[in-house]
């Protein structure tokens, strides 16, 4: 009996033809492999955050994967996010909404209130989550709101960190000081606090539920350190043209990329009408026979060039735009962004295959 070929290898088994454009490879196995990880090293329950489509990926696919591993905490940001994710997953999991809804238009969900106004619309009218800012100033109760707080049966209460990328950014202590103030004013009701990179401060930032998005999709919760999650994502596109250009040759748009000698130039079916970040010209790289392959000229909205010479390139082969050797982080860094941007903006022009 021979064994199923590696997610890698399927991918590449799957690879695109110059016709169909780019494909995106998202390892289901991959993200529930994170999301153990991060249950061992959180210790309470871990929930998963798939709002804004699973950070592109597929937010129905994500979730029916995690569900079936045993996730049982969902969270989403829009009402409709969670409707369409309560179809999915059926009766069962929790799934909170992080903005929030009106009492009546989400049977089923449960919202996250943010506001006073919130807190007395749902006063009586089932369980909330209770957000409450300890410091970030983007959404939640300020913590002096929470003595004219009207009665709500309330699930959780939570918080955000601001910070916890930082390790030693002295917000974490703070914030986690305030939460413990706060799960004091709350005998007995859980508390959610860590989010990704919450996870990996310590044991202090535990909570009865953390909440990680971005390291689940192998986004590197721990900037600056070795990446102790999987790739969950590869992005393939096909080679469309190969062309020989002499040494001073321009190419692309405004002829800002020179030859500096004879050069081999790969043309592949990506741009960034596909997410491929325009930003990240001149800096990114692509990975053709296990080898880096730079970014040429301007990415433009349904090519990219890359630079081949001297590495065996057929028209028709795939180049890896994104993927294990070459991940999310990496391209953020050549476009001066976040990697979440790069998950997000990932075209649904892509054609998408589950592993």
């Amino acid at each position: 009996m021979t064994s199923p070929p590696s997610p890698a290898a399927a991918c590449a088994l799957a690879a695109p033809a110059a016709e169909e454009g780019a494909l995106l490879c998202i390892d289901l196995a991959a993200i529930v492999a994170n999301w153990r990880d991060l249950c061992a090293r959180h210790g309470g329950a871990v929930a998963a955050v798939v709002k804004a489509d699973a950070y592109g990926l597929g937010a129905e696919a994500v979730a029916r994967a995690l569900a079936a591993a045993g996730c049982r905490h969902f969270f989403v940001a829009l009402l409709e996010e969670g409707l369409a994710l309560r179809r999915a997953l059926g009766e069962g999991p929790m799934i909170a909404v992080l903005n929030g809804f009106s009492p009546g238009h989400g049977p089923g969900l449960l919202p996250v209130v943010n506001t006073p106004a919130m807190a007395a619309a749902w006063s009586g009218r089932g369980p909330v989550l209770l957000h409450v800012d300890t410091g970030m100033e983007r959404l939640g109760l300020p913590m002096a709101a929470l003595d004219q707080l009207p009665p709500l049966e309330i699930a959780f209460v939570m918080t955000h960190l601001a910070c916890a990328e930082e390790p030693a950014h002295p917000m974490n202590a703070r914030q986690r000081e305030r939460f413990a103030a706060l799960r004091a004013r709350f005998p007995g009701v859980p508390g959610s606090l860590a989010n990704s990179s919450g996870i990996f401060l310590g044991p202090g930032f535990a909570s009865d539920l953390a909440r990680p998005g971005a390291a689940l999709y192998g986004i590197n919760p721990t900037p600056g350190r070795p990446n102790p999650m999987r790739c969950a994502v590869r992005l393939l596109a096909p080679i469309l043209q190969l062309r020989q250009v002499a040494a001073g040759t321009p190419v692309g748009y405004g002829a800002r990329w020179i030859a500096p000698r004879e050069s081999v130039i790969a043309l592949v079916a990506a741009g960034y009408a596909d997410g491929y970040l325009r930003a990240a010209a001149g800096r990114a790289v692509g990975v053709l026979a296990g080898q880096p392959v730079p970014v040429v000229g301007r990415i433009s909205m349904d090519v990219t060039a890359f630079d081949v010479t001297g590495l065996p390139a057929a028209e028709g082969e795939p180049i890896e735009l994104i993927g294990p050797a070459n991940p999310p982080d990496a391209l953020a860094e050549a476009a001066g962004t976040i990697a979440y941007e790069v998950l997000v903006r990932l075209s649904r022009r892509c054609r998408r295959r589950y592993l």
